[in-house]
């Protein structure tokens, strides 16, 4: 029998999702809750794997198993023996050709960023910060450059692994609420790293170090030393995974405070 299950977690808490040997990861802590309320080894295939410090509020994975059990201890039964950081939102029974991975076909982020002249305390891990006045409007200009399908050689980590470096960005959203600024960006996929260094790139646009154009122009060189270093984990969330509606994924009912329109 196949499942899938909706997870969400915090990554300050993790040394990223995938197993180490130290068993620092989430995936670990998740497989090892599962081995024991399934009575056999449990391993997990997710949608995306997510680097240390990065959060996740609707992350998806499945797995196969020989075990029956009921929904509830596929859920509140793993909650139990799971850390505080990490909790389980729902378990549902798969088509087994249905894969976390493969069968997705977008992914969402978000990424909160504090814009204030003295870093946050408690929200530490958990937004962003940049010291200096951003101008939002300049950033959602850059922002347009980035729609459609493009290389985004520009952005990507040199350890990346990804076969190609052609993405296709669906939607990307950037808006402000008081010293807040909030990204949204929706893709088919992402590089390794993508998601921070395009916020990394955009706030050079929004403090003035370059124009909007500039994104274009980055993409167009796809040259990673041209565009701005990485952006700090704390405030990127992976948000929601999309599927086709014949797998019967559930979608993400709530979503926080934070993210704002």
């Amino acid at each position: 029998m196949r499942l899938a299950l909706g997870v969400e977690y915090d990554g300050s808490r993790f040394c990223g999702w995938q197993s180490q040997p130290s068993g620092c990861g989430v995936q670990d802590a998740l497989e090892r809750a599962l081995t024991a309320i399934a009575s056999e080894p449990i391993r997990v295939v997710t949608a995306g794997r997510t680097d240390t410090g990065v959060h996740a509020l609707h992350q998806i994975v499945h797995f196969d198993t020989g075990a029956t059990r009921p929904d509830s201890a596929w859920v509140r039964g793993v909650n139990a023996l799971l850390p505080d950081s990490v909790g389980v939102l729902w378990a549902r029974p798969v088509n087994e050709e249905f894969h976390a991975r493969f069968s997705a076909v977008s992914r969402r982020y978000l990424y909160l960023l504090h814009n204030h002249p003295v870093r946050p305390a408690l929200l530490s891990g958990k937004v962003g910060w940049f010291h200096q006045p951003l101008d939002v409007e300049a950033m959602r200009q850059g922002a347009q450059y980035l729609l459609g399908e493009h290389d985004f050689s520009a952005f990507r980590a040199a350890e990346c692994q990804a076969k190609s470096p052609v993405k296709h960005i669906q939607n990307i959203t950037v808006a402000q609420d008081s010293d807040y600024v909030l990204f949204e960006f929706t893709a088919n996929a992402f590089l390794h790293h993508m998601v921070r260094n395009l916020v990394g790139s955009l706030v050079y646009v929004g403090k003035g170090k370059h124009p909007p154009a500039w994104i274009g122009e980055l993409l167009g060189n796809r040259d990673r030393t041209c565009s701005a270093p990485t952006f700090a984990p704390d405030g990127l969330y992976l948000a929601e995974i999309g599927y086709e509606a014949e797998w019967g994924i559930p979608v993400l009912s709530r979503m926080p405070d934070f993210a704002f329109r």
